[in-house]
């Protein structure tokens, strides 16, 4: 038969962080109408997803209003069907393009059965369609450039226009290396976006044990020489341990940090924990200041042990063993990061079952004392429910909590659960890009008043 379903799906192709619009027409009402994903994400390697729905009395099936019978996801979610792909190999983690400037292309197939005849005992009619949409990182006119000057190992992206451009300078965390996707997207939204790197990148170590803050400090300085923003406004943005170093940079270069946006950040510095070098251990220093280890929360602690997370079988849970640490209040007084140093607003976004360490209560030890001091500038924080550690950006798959660390080997979880981390993913985001704008502008403000 020629099949009279229709799927749409809009806008076609855009950015990654806007959700579009799936609507199938032309089943029969009340029939079961199922929506295939399928992704080719890095490596080539296919994730999918599939989600069963019923018709209305029109015939239509409207995936932003419809919540699926059966399926990879419960709920109303307009983007269900990507946040909960699952990859086809069963293991693979990496979820964006490889160049970030190539684009991820989705097809889906409505495949429709009629429900109006199946109870007389014949077979049902059957229709399909099916539609392609295209998610980017970078917008049309963005450009990509490798850094490799001044020691500083990193990737720079620079949204269409002359400028000047506010800036965002992007840090991972303990997996280490360069996080094009969030800097592709940050210039996608107007913001010069430095992703720097300082451990596994090219030409540079292979751990986060004894690293220099002066490195990030150049690296803001060659930032401010290369695109001269507008405002001189140069915001941090980190994850995981980037999230504990962007807090840890505004704190000890106030006069260089426009703003800080701490993703599932710490309050306290930390050893070199999982991305240890082995030869100095995991209880070894990670951020080094004139040459000297900074103090941290496992250093002389009278209550740490690594045996919760140690111990038992896999997959562990890092915050376990954090949590060890935090009953020794002289050596969290001695790790604390003095956040009130910050001169500009801030911006933290933690998860309460996070995994990996526990970011939520962190947070709260660092807005309490950001209000102790009476801090002048804005403070944010966005707590999320049932959320783990991977917060990033929508709308990307967020199935895999298991993983085996980069640098370690363990075999962990981040924590959370795939609905409440892709709902993390959206709201953080949405928070994040208006945290900056109202930063700019209050920087644009003072600078005039100047």
């Amino acid at each position: 038969m020629t099949s009279s379903l229709i799927l749409t799906a809009t806008p076609a192709d855009a950015l990654i962080d806007v959700p579009r619009h799936l609507v199938v027409r032309g089943a029969a009402p009340g029939a079961r109408v199922t929506l295939t994903a399928r992704t080719a994400r890095a490596g080539g390697v296919i994730w999918h997803a599939r989600a069963t729905f019923a018709a209305d009395a029109d015939g239509v099936v409207d995936v932003a209003r419809d919540a699926p019978v059966d399926g990879s996801y419960q709920g109303v979610s307009p983007m269900g069907l990507i946040w909960s792909q699952v990859p086809e190999d069963g293991k693979s983690r990496e979820v964006f393009p490889q160049p970030v400037a190539a684009p991820l292309v989705t097809t889906v197939v409505a495949h429709a059965e009629s429900g109006s005849d199946t109870h007389l005992g014949s077979t049902p009619s059957v229709g399909s369609s099916s539609v392609s949409f295209t998610q980017r990182l970078a917008a049309e006119g963005v450009t990509r450039r490798d850094v490799r000057e001044d020691g500083l190992v990193g990737t720079l992206y620079l949204p269409p226009g002359a400028g000047p451009h506010p800036a965002v300078m992007i840090l991972n965390g303990s997996g280490g290396g360069i996080n094009e996707p969030r800097a592709a997207l940050y210039a996608s939204h107007g913001y010069a976006a430095f992703a720097l790197g300082y451990f596994k990148a090219p030409g540079l170590p292979d751990y986060i044990s004894n690293t220099p803050l002066e490195y990030f400090a150049k690296g803001m300085a060659w930032l401010r020489r290369t695109v001269r923003p507008a405002h001189d406004f140069v915001a941090l943005s980190g994850q995981s341990r980037g999230g504990e170093l962007v807090l840890l940079l505004g704190a000890t270069f106030p006069e260089a940090v426009c703003a800080v946006i701490g993703y599932v950040p710490s309050a306290l510095i930390h050893s070199a924990q999982n991305a240890c070098d082995p030869a100095i251990g995991r209880e070894g220093p990670t951020w080094l200041l004139d040459g000297k280890p900074l103090p941290h929360i496992w250093e002389n602690n009278r209550a740490a042990s690594w045996a919760p997370f140690d111990e038992g079988p896999p997959p562990h849970r890092h915050t376990r063993a954090m949590l060890t640490a935090l009953d020794d209040p002289d050596a969290v007084e001695r790790a604390r990061i003095p956040v009130e140093k910050i001169r500009g607003p801030v911006m933290l976004l933690s998860a309460e079952d996070d995994g990996s360490w526990p970011s939520s209560r962190y947070s709260r030890m660092v807005t309490q004392r950001l209000a102790a001091h009476s801090h002048p500038y804005p403070v944010e924080h966005l707590d999320f429910e049932n959320a783990g550690h991977a917060i990033v950006f929508p709308y990307v798959p967020t199935t895999q909590l298991v993983y085996a660390h980069p640098v370690s080997g363990k075999i962990s979880t981040g924590g959370g659960e795939p609905d409440a981390n892709a709902l993390a993913d959206e709201r953080s985001w949405t928070a994040v890009l208006a945290f900056l704008a109202q930063a700019v502008a209050a920087r644009a403000y003072s600078k005039g008043q100047s």
